[in-house]
């Protein structure tokens, strides 16, 4: 056991606790132990009851059965890419980064009254942390197919476009808008230069102290500076989205962010 927990905390802490919120969430709710609506993100609840761990539970729900194996191992290993390298001793700024990010992404998908943020989730960090890639990284489809890693959150738009329908790449391109500014805004679109919201972007010390970072903040390396940080060998394997289908039938498709009653 101590062994055990010793190996869990090599993990950052980031990537832990996300990985741990998606399995917290998740694995209840496909084990009938918490029913679906109790977690997924309804704004009237949210801001007339202050159900307010919707906001946290609707970020990771994800899909049922093989599906959501492929999506936990891709938030795994594109978050500790990110944690384990441009990132690196600075989990607090990731950290209050996708805070933001994460409000981003509610605002972003309102137009197609999204309960589920999980697959958005999985896109925008998908496109930051391909963004942040050293020049010809490659990643591959499935285990199947090798592409530079560039394309990986265009492929993925495209998975969900064929597998759910319109609606579900809709919010996944909201994901990679999300992703986008993201990377636009603190890293900088140039090589060698910053975003306009590097500084901004840096955590509050209660934060720091609440990660472990009980410090200074480390100097964040400018858009040229993160390549040696990602292994350009790294692959990523893109999980396959479950077809679209009628729920009319009493059942659910967890993480498509589909409208309850679809």
């Amino acid at each position: 056991m101590d062994q055990f927990v010793a190996e869990l905390r090599k993990i950052p802490p980031i990537t832990r606790f996300l990985c741990g919120s998606s399995l917290a969430v998740t694995i209840p709710v496909l084990m009938g132990l918490v029913a679906p609506y109790k977690i997924l993100f309804v704004r009237e609840l949210v801001m007339k009851k202050f159900q307010v761990w919707r906001l946290w539970s609707s970020f990771f729900l994800g899909s049922g059965g093989i599906n959501y194996i492929f999506e936990l191992v891709m938030l795994y290993r594109m978050t500790d890419q990110l944690e384990s390298g441009p990132y690196l001793d600075r989990s607090a700024d990731l950290a209050w980064q996708l805070l933001f990010a994460c409000g981003s992404i509610i605002v972003a998908t309102i137009p197609f009254k999204t309960y589920i943020f999980f697959r958005p989730l999985l896109v925008c960090l998908a496109y930051l942390s391909s963004a942040l890639a050293p020049p010809g990284a490659q990643t591959s489809l499935m285990g199947l197919v090798s592409l530079p890693i560039k394309y990986f959150p265009y492929v993925m738009i495209g998975m969900d476009l064929l597998m759910a329908g319109p609606e579900a790449a809709a919010q996944s391109v909201a994901g990679a808008v999300v992703g986008h500014a993201w990377w636009w805004s603190v890293w900088g679109a140039a090589l060698g230069s910053q975003g306009v919201l590097s500084n901004a972007a840096q955590a509050p010390q209660w934060l720091r102290y609440l990660v472990g970072e009980g410090r200074a903040p480390r100097p964040p390396p400018n858009a040229g500076g993160v390549a040696a940080g990602l292994a350009a060998g790294g692959v990523q394997v893109i999980p396959p989205r479950r077809p679209a289908t009628s729920t009319s039938g009493g059942g659910h498709q967890w993480g498509q962010g589909h409208r309850l009653g679809s």
